[in-house]
């Protein structure tokens, strides 16, 4: 048996995609079938845009052309990096599995010195609005400045205009660089994006059944709990990678508790929303949340500087 597997050209996103078709493989031989599966590299708007990505990933700036190509049928399964998705569902598409997720925190990478001795007014580099905001609430002192490229391209950038920056950890350690990083953010710290380290595998809606079946084999029930409810959060405050939205649900048991953030840009004002409930009711919670900071006053701190 053969699948292409349609991803982007990075070598984070080949990795990560890498990773999913080796647990293809793994799922497949378990039920005595020989996989053969071949990364097809797709270029992405993300990939080829110069200017700032700032708003870009509400339409699915690195989502749109491996979807065009899985209904194409130029290949027959994709993997996102479940933060760049669109909130909104594909129609032709099945969100068909989650895979168990990585570390959600986001990364400090200076070259070595400490965050607590990062010097006043420091240039830390960052592409995410969530991020930027909050390092600005953090610290007010820092000069918090947009930065594009790969992970190679950024960490390159480390005493050549910039003092840190700013990355997934999840990205970091699947690309064996964790040891990169200077410092974690705690939660409490940076709260990550919703679906932040977690992959996303998405087939065609009328996917033969083996294909299906397959691919659903890999879906991490606590995952997918854990991102329904910041997701469902995300969609209810209307927001992308435009908007500092910021959410983390945690999974025990079956319990389920979401932390929700909405940051304004300058890093001033900042609204917590926490609720808990079981996780089977993930969907409900996270929408819940959004509404309730909507009451509070969230889409006019999110439209404040």
């Amino acid at each position: 048996m053969k699948l292409r597997l349609g991803t982007r050209a990075s070598t984070l996103a080949t990795t990560q995609s890498g990773m999913v078709a080796d647990a293809l493989v793994a799922a497949a031989a378990s039920r005595g079938t020989t996989l053969d599966v071949e990364l097809v590299e797709i270029t992405t708007e993300g990939d080829t845009s110069t200017g700032s990505l700032v708003g870009l990933s509400q339409v699915g700036v690195f989502v749109n052309a491996l979807r065009d190509a899985l209904i194409a049928g130029e290949c027959d399964l994709i993997v996102h990096s479940l933060k760049d998705m669109p909130v909104d569902p594909h129609p032709d598409l099945s969100l068909a599995a989650l895979v168990t997720r990585e570390d959600v925190r986001d990364a400090l990478c200076t070259g070595g010195i400490a965050w607590e001795e990062l010097a006043e007014g420091a240039t830390v580099g960052t592409s995410s609005p969530r991020r930027a905001a909050q390092l600005r609430a953090l610290r007010p002192d820092l000069r918090v400045v947009d930065i594009r490229g790969n992970v190679d391209t950024r960490l390159s950038k480390l005493g050549n205009g910039f003092d840190a920056v700013v990355l997934a950890a999840a990205g970091l350690k699947r690309l064996g660089r964790l040891d990169e990083a200077t410092h974690l953010f705690s939660p409490d710290q940076m709260l990550p994006a919703p679906g932040q380290g977690a992959l996303a595998v998405e087939i065609a809606a009328d996917a033969d059944d083996d294909l299906r079946s397959l691919v659903t084999s890999l879906d991490d029930a606590d995952t997918r709990a854990a991102v329904t409810a910041e997701r469902a959060a995300l969609a209810v405050l209307d927001g992308g990678c435009a908007v500092p939205v910021a959410a983390l649900a945690i999974v025990d048991g079956l319990d389920l508790r979401l932390h929700v953030r909405i940051v304004n840009t300058a890093g001033t004002l900042m609204l917590n929303e926490v609720s808990r409930g079981v996780s089977r009711e993930a969907l409900s919670i996270g929408r819940s949340s959004g509404h309730a900071l909507l009451g509070r006053g969230a889409a006019r701190l999110m439209e404040s500087t």
